[in-house]
């Protein structure tokens, strides 16, 4: 596995990896009706292309194929991580994170917050986070819950 820097050619990749595992890993916990709220399937790649290049994103790869990304703002805050469905629990999603958690010490951040699924929680309680508040979040018109977490090296 590589870790490389985020590309614009590689957004619309990246936009269907989100939809697919959000839809497939993250059915255990949501229903049907959450997970099209949270992974409509029309993302405005413009829009996560900014993002993205604004964001310190790292993309993770094995024999050339985009298996995972993650970025984290500048302020610590790990805005996505998202591993494709076919590559969960191979240490790729701990890869991403301790990368950019190691590039935002270097910049003299030491405190990290992400906002976790229900089915993210226990990663991220793996990687030395601990839930701040437990959420509820309207997409849609759809509540999900999620957990705002927080990590202090």
């Amino acid at each position: 596995m590589i870790l490389r820097a985020y590309r614009p050619e590689d957004c619309a990749f990246m936009a269907r990896l989100f939809y697919d595992t959000v839809h497939t890993i993250n059915a255990r916990d949501y229903t049907n009706e959450q997970l099209d709220a949270w992974a409509t399937g029309d993302v405005d790649l413009n829009e996560w292309n900014h993002s993205l290049l604004e964001n310190d994103t790292l993309i993770a790869e094995i024999d050339g194929k985009i298996v995972g990304f993650a970025d984290m703002e500048q302020t610590g805050y790990l805005n996505r991580l998202y591993i494709h469905k076919e590559y969960q629990r191979k240490g790729i999603a701990a890869a991403l994170v301790n990368e950019l958690e190691q590039r935002a010490k270097v910049k003299g951040l030491f405190n990290f917050e992400t906002d976790a699924s229900i089915t993210a929680k226990p990663f991220f309680e793996k990687q030395g986070y601990m839930v701040k508040t437990k959420q509820e979040v309207i997409r849609s018109g759809i509540i999900l819950v999620n957990y705002k977490m927080t990590k202090f090296i």
